[in-house]
């Protein structure tokens, strides 16, 4: 048992909140897109670094649950003319990304990014912020093969996301995830907002395994972690 504070903090929210009612994700984010910006103003400064973690020479993007496009407001500050393939799983949230940068070499996908093909060899770099934390590593290490594959030789994929801070909440919350999901009759693949992030060991220890020679911390604000990985280039 740990007796740190964000331990307890959590099991003490999960136990207030024990019997709230799952949300499907797509339906979560459709509730709240009025607010969505003003939420997320918190990562303002992440945005911002993970925009400038771009090569400048990159030519070509993807950007795995894109929102309303906060990253790419900073990302086209840079690089105005770069071509951006964005893919999200609720459309109220592209059709807000559109309003700001639909004049732009943007495409833009309403699809689930575990299903959806990227191809091979495409991308200069690929991000992803506060998307992907509500997975399982098993379930993400196959994500990042399909990214690693989707990058060209020396592309690079900058993550920036939740983490748990020691493993006892990871466990605290895939066991709390478990329990509603069964309670609520939740089916395996149907996808519920309920925040399940890995350690940051686990969660490179799954880049790893879909392929990236490298994947490492390069940055922590506010707690949470910017990590790179790279594809390494022709031998």
């Amino acid at each position: 048992m740990n007796d740190s504070k964000e331990y307890l903090d959590l099991k003490k929210w999960f136990e207030e909140t024990a019997d709230e009612r799952c949300e499907e994700m797509g339906a979560f984010f459709d509730a709240r897109i009025s607010g969505y910006e003003e939420h997320m103003s918190f990562w303002s400064e992440h945005y911002k670094r993970v925009a400038e973690l771009v090569p400048q020479s990159a030519q070509t993007l993807l950007d795995l649950g894109c929102g309303t496009g906060l990253e790419l407001d900073r990302i086209y500050e840079r690089l105005p003319d770069i071509r951006v393939t964005a893919i999200d799983l609720c459309e109220s949230m592209l059709s807000e990304l559109l309003k700001k940068h639909g004049g732009r070499r943007l495409e833009v996908i309403n699809d689930d990014y575990f299903k959806h093909g990227f191809g091979e060899n495409r991308f200069d770099a690929a991000v992803s912020v506060e998307s992907l934390h509500h997975f399982t590593a098993e379930k993400k290490a196959g994500l990042f093969g399909k990214i690693y594959r989707a990058l060209k030789p020396n592309g690079i994929y900058i993550e920036c996301d939740y983490i748990a801070s020691v493993p006892e909440i990871e466990e605290l919350a895939f066991a709390e995830c478990r329990r509603r999901r069964e309670r609520d009759g939740i089916p395996e693949g149907q996808y519920i907002h309920f925040d399940t992030p890995l350690t940051l060991e686990h969660e490179l220890e799954a880049m790893r395994a879909g392929g990236f020679d490298s994947a490492e911390l390069v940055e922590n604000i506010k707690g949470t972690p910017i990590i790179v990985a790279r594809k390494r280039g022709w031998i």
